[in-house]
Order: structure tokens, then C-alpha cells, then sequence
């Protein structure tokens, strides 16, 4: 029997047509020291240093890219990773696990859960320019999708209406015929009536 972690997810990546990064958040857990040896995931695993730097980091999507460019289905061992992707019109959507204890499934649904909520959140246009212009909306629901490579919820919908969750203290206001006629007779009175005191 392995031992269990929470901590599940490598990197969410998106990369472009040409395997340029879009967005790239790596995780590692709080407590690093540890982690790898137990779940004897290797180097490059949620916990060890192999994806610290920018480097190794561009290093590391180019082999993805190169992996992932050859088809061959959504999901991809390359070894110590698990590689699963969801591809659009000219953007690759990736999540990165070690190979050894991840939950393919869960993998699939966190991946496809991010995936949906930027759909939502992006109105269903998810293209590198429409993602560039909502970047921050993306990062969002990133961060609320997966927190230090713990998978937080894979819900489409909730993460979607956490990032776009509207402030308390506005309210919507109409504006219809009817409440410019209003304002054009309440003027329209005031006018009449500081002509009058003339």
C-alpha cells in the first residue's frame, strides 16, 4: 500500500500553438523536506527541487510540449510525471502529476473542472488572446481550482462563480424608458418651479 498525500499536482500549464508558455504555476508543498522519499516519485515531483528554477522550468514544458506534439491521447507518462491535456482551437491546457501515486481520474476531473470554469468565465471564447486579456480571471481560477498542488474543488460552476463573485456593496441598477422619463419630470418640475421663484 503507497502513502497517500494531498498533495497531488506538479503544474497547470497552458501553452500555446508553438509550446510557448501562456501561464505556468508550479507548486510545491509548504513542508518540502520529506515528501518525494515517501511517495518515491522522483526528482521533478510535488516536494523536490527539480522545478525551482525558470531554467529547468522552460526546460521541463519544451520535453512536455515535445511529449504531448507526438498525439497519442490526453494522458502521458513521462516518467516521474503524469501528464494529462485538454487541447482548444490554439491552446493546450495541461496538469502535471507524479506518475506513481496520481489519481488519473481525479487528475482528468481537476483538469477538466479548470478547463470549463475558464470556458465561463471567458464566455466560451478560450483563445491565447482572449486568455492573455483575462489573464487575471484565469490566475483566479487557477488559485481556486488547486492551492500548492492540493486540488481544492472540481466544480466548473463554483470555482467560476468564486472568481467572478460580485461585490457586496454594488447593486445593479436599471436603467429602462421609464426611469429617464422619471428623471426628465422630476428636472423638468425643478426647473419650473426655480423659474417661478424668479
Amino acid at each position: 500500500m503507497s502513502n497517500l498525500s494531498l498533495y497531488t499536482i506538479t503544474a497547470l500549464l497552458i501553452l500555446d500553438t508553438d509550446g510557448h508558455r501562456v501561464l505556468a504555476k508550479y507548486y510545491a508543498p509548504p513542508h518540502e523536506s520529506g515528501i518525494p522519499n515517501e511517495l518515491g516519485a522522483g526528482p521533478g515531483a510535488p516536494g523536490s527541487a527539480g522545478l525551482a528554477s525558470v531554467k529547468e522550468q522552460k526546460v521541463f514544458e519544451k520535453g512536455v510540449w515535445e511529449k504531448i506534439r507526438r498525439g497519442g491521447g490526453e494522458i502521458h507518462p513521462l516518467p516521474p510525471h503524469l501528464i494529462l491535456t485538454r487541447t482548444t482551437t490554439d491552446l493546450t491546457f495541461i496538469l502535471v502529476g507524479p506518475l506513481s501515486t496520481s489519481n488519473e481520474l481525479m487528475l482528468h476531473q481537476t483538469l477538466t473542472a479548470f478547463h470549463d470554469a475558464v470556458s465561463l468565465l471567458l464566455r466560451g471564447q478560450i483563445e491565447k488572446r482572449n486568455v492573455l486579456e483575462g489573464l487575471d480571471l484565469v490566475m483566479l481560477a487557477a488559485d481556486e481550482t488547486i492551492d500548492d498542488g492540493v486540488i481544492l474543488e472540481t466544480d466548473a460552476a463554483a470555482i467560476a462563480a468564486r472568481v467572478s463573485r460580485p461585490k457586496a456593496d454594488t447593486t445593479d441598477i436599471v436603467i429602462n424608458e421609464q426611469t429617464i422619463m422619471s428623471a426628465y419630470s422630476t428636472l423638468k418640475e425643478r426647473v419650473t418651479q426655480r423659474i417661478g421663484q424668479l
